[in-house]
């Protein structure tokens, strides 16, 4: 059956467990095999200092209201990016030996910036789901112009810890021929119902 990677935030899975069962059994329900990894830096994994630094300093300027600046953001994204990625490979290589996946294999949520270089650099991811919701290096918009694959893109457009501009700026790089961008009202945990529903009509079209 074809495969969707889930991605999750950089919470731990215990912390997203309920988001991510509720949105493996969506896809279960519409035919398709779900998979997650646990984030480097997250849940039980081990910390490194510089990423709990920047961590704590994104925090910091949320919660004070200010401007988060690039240098936080780099700090923060760019590591997880390259530690998560090759992890996601790894774990698309035993997902694709089990004899009850065939592929073809899409992106569904997570950090973005994880979500635009996997869709980069693997050839054997055909569609992404990426939620605007996370901090984007400026680095990462012109990895964006080399995203051609089909997109569908969530953007909640109250998200209180997200640069809106940003976000739209960002899916104004894709070059992607299909890409589509779905902005409803509400924080970054109000998602309604109904995008769900949106996005496995996406994943219908493309993986099925």
């Amino acid at each position: 059956m074809p495969l969707i990677l889930l991605g999750p935030a950089p919470l731990g899975l215990r912390t997203m467990y309920p988001r991510l069962v509720a949105r493996a059994q969506h896809s279960a329900a519409e035919g398709f095999a779900t998979a997650t990894i646990e984030l480097p830096g997250s849940g039980d994994r081990p910390r490194w200092p510089a990423a709990e630094q920047a961590r704590a300093d994104l925090r910091r300027a949320v919660e004070a209201g200010e401007t988060v600046s690039d240098e936080i953001v780099d700090a923060f994204i760019l590591p997880l990016v390259e530690k998560a990625v090759p992890e996601w490979q790894a774990a698309l290589d035993a997902l694709l030996s089990l004899p009850e996946i065939g592929g073809p294999v899409g992106y569904s949520g997570g950090v973005i910036s994880i979500g635009v270089r996997l869709a980069v650099v693997e050839p054997r991811i055909v569609a992404a789901g990426l939620f605007a919701g996370s901090f984007v290096p400026r680095a990462m918009f012109e990895e964006a112009r080399q995203v051609t694959i089909p997109l569908h893109v969530l953007l909640q457009w109250d998200d209180e810890g997200n640069d809106r501009q940003a976000a739209l700026d960002l899916f104004d790089a894709f070059s992607s021929k299909e890409k589509s961008l779905h902005a409803n009202m509400g924080g970054h945990t109000e998602v309604p119902q109904f995008a769900g529903d949106a996005a496995a009509q996406f994943f219908t079209r493309h993986l099925k």
